[in-house]
């Protein structure tokens, strides 16, 4: 099932493998590169599914997580933090600020296009449209 991803993020590199990834396995992505133009191209676009990198300029990944959850328009879309952050603790912060799903990084590309498919419609199964 291709989707329409939006990959949040802030590192030329990282934000290259991720869409080559996505894009290769049928999905189409959309990129932004700081927290407050994620934003705008989310309103725009209505992806299906929202890859954030937690340590953006300016705004962080957190602030984009609170902006997303509490618009009632936009809650609904799954939201995956990608961080090099890999704390102990960390994966469970994120998942309380409210993102879906959290990715450790460096993203490893075998089980990346996996681990992001597996959040693809959790809030739309059984609905139509």
């Amino acid at each position: 099932m291709a989707a329409r991803i939006l990959v949040i993020e802030d590192n030329a590199e990282s934000l290259e493998v991720m869409t080559c990834l996505l894009e290769a396995f049928g999905h189409t992505t959309f990129t932004a590169c700081d927290g407050e133009q994620g934003l705008k191209v989310v309103s725009l676009q209505r992806p299906d599914l929202i890859i954030c990198d937690l340590q953006l300029p300016g705004m962080s990944g957190f602030a984009v997580c609170r902006q997303l959850k509490n618009d009632p328009l936009l809650s609904s879309i799954p939201l995956v933090a990608v961080t090099a952050q890999a704390m102990v603790g960390d994966r469970e912060r994120v998942l309380e600020a409210g993102f879906n799903g959290y990715i450790s990084k460096p993203i490893a590309p075998r089980g990346f296009v996996e681990q992001v498919e597996s959040y693809i419609g959790h809030d739309k199964d059984g609905a139509h449209g």
